[in-house]
């Protein structure tokens, strides 16, 4: 019988928020809500039984920290926001101010370490395409952040005259304008991607594996330049990863 104390693991983007609730190995329940719905995030957790620790990485500014704080206190619930720090669970940070990066960057860094061997990509496409060169001994490199698909065509939308927000679908060579705009977001992401993987091969550490996570992850995956293994909750799999005792 595991001993293992329930984790709930939250991770608050822009768009959406995320959340797990982990005991025994396993996902005992999991959900998302729009951020936009943060000040009702506490009735998903009902279900959350005592003694319950939450741990949660919130990229989606002091608001959205303040209704997930509020939620865990209702509910009697320890909860830990975390920051990023220089080193973790045989990670090493690579930015020279290790808590400006991401803590959902860091948390999928911390994830993805643990899940595959060698050296890797690790990407995820959400309203952010973040592309980030993770090492097999796990120095993390670097990595890149560009709007996510969904974003670059919003930008077109309400930054010029006659670009409109329609459903598109990619072709190779678009033959209307909403397949190009479809097209040319997916391509730019692609692109990025292809790039950081030429600057890993480039610099010695050719990435043998790319871990893709993120809500836009599909709509990229089979235009990728390399196989992609999918997961949803590589952000969560790294605040458990976290929490547990060590």
């Amino acid at each position: 019988m595991s001993t293992e104390i329930p984790i709930l693991a939250i991770d608050a983007g822009n768009t959406r928020i995320k959340w797990g609730l982990h005991e025994g190995g396993h996902w005992r329940a999991r959900g998302v809500l729009p951020t936009a719905d943060a000040p009702n995030i506490g009735l998903q957790w009902i279900a959350a039984p005592t003694g319950t620790s939450a741990v949660a990485s919130n990229v989606a500014g002091p608001a959205v920290a303040e209704h997930l704080a509020n939620a865990a206190a209702e509910r009697g619930i320890d909860l830990q926001i975390i920051v990023t720090p220089a080193s973790q669970l045989g990670v090493t940070n690579g930015y020279r101010n290790p808590g400006q990066l991401g803590t959902d960057r860091w948390a999928a860094l911390v994830a993805a370490h643990r899940a595959m061997p060698g050296d890797k990509l690790v990407v995820n496409v959400g309203t952010a395409l973040t592309i980030d060169a993770l090492a097999g001994d796990g120095r993390f490199l670097g990595g890149l952040i560009v709007p996510g698909p969904a974003l670059m065509r919003r930008s077109l939308d309400h930054g010029t005259a006659a670009l409109r927000l329609v459903d598109g679908m990619f072709e190779p060579f678009p033959s209307s304008t909403p397949n190009a705009i479809t097209t040319g977001a997916i391509q730019a992401c692609v692109g990025a991607i292809e790039r950081v993987r030429g600057d890993m091969v480039a610099q010695g550490v050719p990435p043998m594996g790319l871990l893709l996570s993120g809500g836009g992850a599909l709509e990229i995956a089979a235009h990728l330049p390399m196989p992609a293994t999918f997961n949803e909750n590589l952000v969560l799999d790294g605040l458990v990863a976290m929490a547990l005792p060590r």
